[in-house]
């Protein structure tokens, strides 16, 4: 590692400044410092220099689930893919419900992961939705936020005596919007394509009854929310309806809600269930739009490894969930290629939004910031290869596609963790 040195002649893609220009970037101790043209300089050819991704919401299955995907692997797949910083989900088995089981994601995370690392915590004891986890000594320990996942929280007096409490803490509380009566065993999207298929479906208004329950608690208690993945055009309207009222609320989408449709399920394909189900293409877009206008703030790979074992079932058998660390940024370059966002405006979503959401070091370019940064080029073509991927597990969407751009090297505090 050295203390300093320069990556000149790159496309400096800062979401703060809304632009691209072309210059340069010297890291010092790990840091981002002046530029200095009397240290050792790479030459970056034109390509392009970001900061690295930040990931809210990534599944690191230990403990428990280690054959799944371990924080070691977890952190090779993060850097291949120009993620420098992950927030790990608490739905492991157990959950991370305790300070205790909180510290060892840490230790854990801290003795094999390459890439910076922060956990959330459950919302509620083993995310069954009858008792709260004691917030505050989780706070103390390092939870950045507290969620239950895809375990929605029936219990409406549970649930705002959780978002009361964390309101007062000041903690942010993520939730997954959707009504658990309504999409429990649903696998896909309800209309013609579902029907026609046999699969068990969901209207998307289970996603708005879920938004606009929490949005009315958050009215309610004055909590940070975060709601994990916005993929229908039905939940807009109350999105933005609690954004113009002041509440301290953001939302994110997947990336695979944002670049795949309810039909490229095709023939049962179990690779492309993931929770909520894929949507409608005109969901799909709007989407989109929403991210573009900042009505949505945050694009997250919602990486979620399964074995072969539960996938290689009957599509409304198979588990849910994609591994999307390495493919993050070229599914997201897509919509870059179709002029539909701008690279400044993908790591607003990626980089620069997390970090001020969750209070967290990284996403921009400025002086003094951390050195956590991707180098890339967004014009390379290839066909992904699932079997080539860093993560223990395989089960991705994209295998076989053509995709756009990939990452030349990745850097955290100053050190190259990657490089292609």
């Amino acid at each position: 590692m050295m203390k300093a040195f320069r990556i000149a002649n790159v496309h400096l893609i800062d979401p703060e400044k809304k632009i691209g220009e072309v210059g340069s970037i010297t890291v010092k101790d790990g840091l981002i410092a002046a530029d200095d043209a009397n240290v050792p300089t790479i030459d970056g050819h034109g390509k392009y220099l970001a900061p690295g991704i930040i990931d809210i919401g990534t599944k690191v299955c230990e403990p428990g689930e280690r054959h799944k995907e371990s924080f070691r692997s977890a952190g090779i797949a993060a850097a291949a893919g120009g993620v420098t910083t992950l927030v790990t989900r608490p739905d492991t088995k157990p959950a991370v419900d305790s300070p205790e089981t909180l510290e060892f994601a840490s230790r854990r995370a801290l003795a094999a992961c390459i890439v910076n690392t922060y956990q959330m915590a459950a919302l509620t004891k083993g995310r069954l939705g009858r008792e709260m986890t004691e917030i505050s000594f989780l706070q103390d320990a390092g939870a950045v936020a507290f969620t239950d996942c895809d375990a929605v929280v029936s219990d409406t007096k549970v649930l705002s005596r959780a978002f009361t409490y964390a309101g007062q803490l000041g903690a942010i509380v993520i939730g997954h919007p959707q009504d658990p009566g309504l999409s429990k065993g649903a696998s896909a999207t309800s209309g013609k394509f579902a029907s026609l298929r046999a699969i068990p479906a969901v209207s998307p208004m289970a996603e708005r009854l879920g938004i606009e329950r929490d949005l009315a608690m958050v009215e309610m208690t004055n909590v940070k929310y975060h709601a994990d993945q916005i993929s229908t055009a039905l939940s807009l309207p109350a999105l933005e309806q609690a954004k113009q009222k002041g509440l301290d609320v953001t939302a994110g989408v997947s990336i695979h809600h944002l670049t795949l449709n309810e039909f490229d399920v095709a023939d049962y394909r179990s690779f492309f269930k993931v929770k909520p189900p894929l949507r409608s293409e005109v969901d799909r877009q709007a989407m989109v739009s929403a991210l573009a206008s900042g009505l949505i703030d945050i694009i997250s790979s919602m990486h979620t490894p399964q074995d072969e074992e539960s996938k290689r079932l009957p599509y409304e058998k198979a588990a849910s969930g994609a591994v999307a660390l390495e493919t993050l940024l070229p599914a997201v370059l897509r919509l870059y290629h179709a002029e539909q966002l701008t690279l400044p405006q993908i790591f607003s979503a990626l980089s620069l939004n997390p970090a001020k959401r969750f209070g967290l070091p990284g996403g921009t370019l400025k002086k003094g910031a951390p050195a956590d940064l991707v180098l890339f080029d967004p014009n390379v073509p290839f066909i992904l290869d699932r079997f080539k991927l860093n993560s223990k597990s395989k089960n991705t969407p994209f295998d076989g596609q053509k995709m756009q751009g990939v990452v030349l090297a990745t850097f955290v505090a100053g050190k190259k963790v990657y490089e292609r």
